[in-house]
């Protein structure tokens, strides 16, 4: 069974970029018949917030990205415990005592020599003198994983085949000197434990991938199958972040931004299929493949969102509309009044402007009482239809001389308010004699 898990540590709300991420992993899953494991890695224990965590979960369960595990870092840590020491006992990590200073003058000095800033091992060489010297000055070891220098190469769902050389990376910290633990071991721990089978990440985290499958083996575990994608920009090319605050789920749905049209645009943003607006998850599942993702940095345009957002409420059947009028207490939302509005919707809130401006009061534009007048008095009586707008425009324009722009403009700045929206001879039927005779009054 393909297992996928979505892993984002809870230390600020959730972004496009990770909602991406934790949209294909949940379109993986459903396309294979799998499981979709919700984790947080919350071993940040400084950083890592309930109020995070909550929200994460609210803005998945608001995209419909329903998990079948929820699983916490923190409630795990006595496994990684036991697997730090399964690792000391097989000679796969080692005590360093370097300061973070001594540490950063390697570096430093390896890079003005123009290498890259690889650990150099001196560790490994320490005497047991030194050891006792550290440890009598209060150092506290933070252990490192040390590397096999052979060949690292794995085929990568997306990138096609990886090729790493062990020796050209730097042992990694598993465990620092105040016993919290980094990244790498117990996320590995967790993808064997979970029965992990396709980790689908950012492409940030390719270099990480060669260091855990050997962390993985040294488990003796098989590793995964790594699908890496590219991780997403603004429209200027510019990296997205958790501090970008208009760039969170919470905030585009503030915004009006429906969860179907984001779900179709970063289901197939950055792949050779379609962005084009999906009513359902079931239906982006349905043809969903990671073989499709290209290598090509996908760039996030609020402007491309906004015309699928309005393309998915035009589409969107009364039926499944009427629950949400209601509940913006919309009480003369009928289904013709629905039909009438929803091709000028660029959010869903938006009804409730065409829902006053059909029946309630309002603040007519009258620009020209004479003519407004003349309008009136050649409104039709009787019953009305979609055909009673061209009749009365055609008498008033036989009247008055007027045509184009100068007919249709003051007539709809008196009825509505405003010079764009919806068809009038939709608008007409919905607002109703009476307050058309109002408004063109000049009365609010």
């Amino acid at each position: 069974m393909t297992i996928v898990r979505f892993a984002p540590s809870p230390t600020g709300h959730l972004h496009v970029g990770n909602a991406r991420m934790a949209l294909v992993n949940w379109l993986q899953a459903r396309a294979k018949g799998g499981q979709f494991i919700l984790r947080l890695d919350d071993t940040d224990a400084e950083r890592s917030t309930e109020e995070f965590a909550a929200s994460i979960e609210n803005d998945l369960l608001w995209l419909g990205l329903q998990w079948d595990r929820l699983e916490r870092q923190s409630g795990r840590m006595q496994r990684y415990r036991d697997s730090l020491e399964t690792l000391k006992a097989a000679g796969r990590v080692y005590p360093c005592y370097d300061s973070p200073e001594e540490l950063d003058y390697k570096r430093k000095r390896l890079m003005s020599q123009g290498k890259p800033p690889i650990y150099d091992r001196s560790a490994l060489e320490m005497s047991d003198t030194k050891v006792q010297e550290y440890e009598a000055e209060g150092r506290q070891p933070h252990w490192r994983f040390k590397l096999d220098h052979g060949d690292i190469k794995f085929d990568d769902l997306i990138r096609g085949p990886v090729h790493f050389l062990g020796s050209n990376l730097s042992d990694p910290v598993l465990v620092r000197g105040d016993g919290t633990y980094l990244y790498m071991l117990p996320s590995a721990v967790d993808d064997i434990d979970m029965g992990i089978t396709d980790v689908i990440r950012g492409e940030d985290h390719v270099a990480n991938t060669a260091v855990q499958i050997q962390i993985f083996e040294a488990m003796g575990s098989k590793p995964p199958t790594f699908a890496h994608t590219p991780l997403l920009t603004d429209i200027g090319g510019k990296g997205l972040s958790k501090r970008l605050g208009s760039m969170t789920v919470a905030s585009l749905r503030d915004e009006g931004v429906e969860a179907m049209a984001l779900n179709s645009y970063l289901a197939h943003i950055g792949t050779s299929d379609a962005i084009e607006p999906r009513t359902s998850l079931a239906d982006l599942a349905a043809d969903f493949d990671i073989s499709h993702t290209g290598r090509g940095t996908p760039k996030f345009d609020p402007d491309q969102l906004k015309t699928l957002n309005a393309a998915l409420l035009h589409g969107t059947d009364f039926a499944d509309a009427a629950p949400r009028l209601q509940s913006l207490g919309l009480d003369h939302a009928s289904q013709r009044f629905w039909e009438a509005i929803r091709p000028n919707l660029e959010r869903f809130e938006d009804a409730a402007l065409w829902h006053r401006v059909c029946f309630d009061v309002i603040a007519p534009v009258i620009e020209d009482k004479v003519f407004a007048a003349a309008a009136a008095d050649l409104l039709p009586d009787g019953a009305w239809d979609e055909t009673t707008w061209k009749e009365w425009t055609n008498a008033v324009k036989e009247t008055t001389g007027r045509k184009g722009k100068d007919l249709f403009l003051p007539l709809r700045l008196a009825l509505t308010g405003f010079d764009h929206g919806p068809e009038l001879k939709l608008l007409l039927l919905l607002i109703g004699r009476a307050r058309v005779l109002q408004r063109l009054s000049g009365e609010s």
